[in-house]
């Protein structure tokens, strides 16, 4: 059964949300060719610790403001979606907001999952990382790792949080070997400096796991939400990146022997 959350989330609510029982659901979608291999069934979470500038889904930040959804209504809507997985080599994927402000649910999914053969993947910035479990991580087949920014005051204006976090957790997930696709946003006068993205190519570069960095070009399609929430959006006036700037970057990743798109 599914219930919208109160303002404020009842104990017996929050209760179950530490257990892994239910989990406060944004939304979720079918895709392909995002969000890791094949066709995907992609679930936000919400709840979410950072403030990025250039965060397009700002109504996931607060956990209070999903929907209550029991995990076997999302196990439910899993197996029905297992053929499609099957026949293009997708999966679940759990993204957010950030999904380890929920990590019992999280944990409890995918293991339900890698029971049934269905590849995981998670989308995180890593902030959070301590909060995974090793059984958690037992059960993820691949990692989006948002490596927002390589220098740490930059990344404190990007998210207002600490970079320490997410290097920590991409270290630990190179330990375990788990394969990582590391996504960086880039935006023009933001994260597009050439010593920020020097600083974050050398930091994924010393982990072996990265299969990949996508840069990913900025974009004003979120714009609107910051408008609805009342929230003061920075970004109004920056323009997407140019292809030039684009390959730049990717260029200084390539550089360090990454592959990158």
């Amino acid at each position: 059964m599914r219930t919208p959350v109160s303002i404020e989330l009842h104990h017996s609510e929050m209760e179950a949300i530490r257990d892994g029982g239910v989990a406060s659901v944004h939304s979720w979608e079918l895709v392909t060719a995002v969000d890791g291999p094949g066709t995907r069934m992609t679930l936000f979470l919400s709840g979410c610790p950072l403030r990025c500038q250039y965060c397009h889904n700002p109504d996931t930040w607060k956990i209070r403001d999903g929907q209550i959804t029991t995990i076997e209504e999302i196990l439910a809507r899993v197996d029905h979606y297992r053929p499609v997985f099957a026949a293009t080599g997708g999966g679940l994927t759990i993204s957010g907001g950030e999904p380890l402000m929920q990590p019992a649910f999280v944990e409890r999914i995918f293991a339900e999952c890698r029971a049934r053969g269905i590849h995981t993947v998670l989308d995180t910035s890593g902030y959070l990382g301590r909060r995974a479990s090793d059984a958690l991580l037992d059960a993820v087949d691949l990692v989006l790792l948002d490596v927002k920014s390589g220098l740490a005051d930059t990344y404190r204006e990007v998210t207002g949080r600490e970079l320490a976090p997410t290097v920590e957790f991409g270290g630990r997930l190179a330990e375990r070997g788990i394969a990582v696709w590391v996504r960086y946003v880039l935006v023009p006068g933001l994260t597009d400096a050439v010593a920020n993205v020097d600083a974050a190519a050398e930091i994924v570069s010393r982990w072996p796991n990265v299969e990949r960095v996508e840069v990913l070009p900025f974009h004003q399609m979120g714009e609107d939400k910051w408008e609805r929430l009342g929230e003061p959006y920075r970004l109004a006036d920056v323009s997407p990146p140019t292809d030039e700037l684009q390959e730049r970057v990717r260029a200084q990743f390539r550089a360090r022997g990454i592959v990158t798109y």
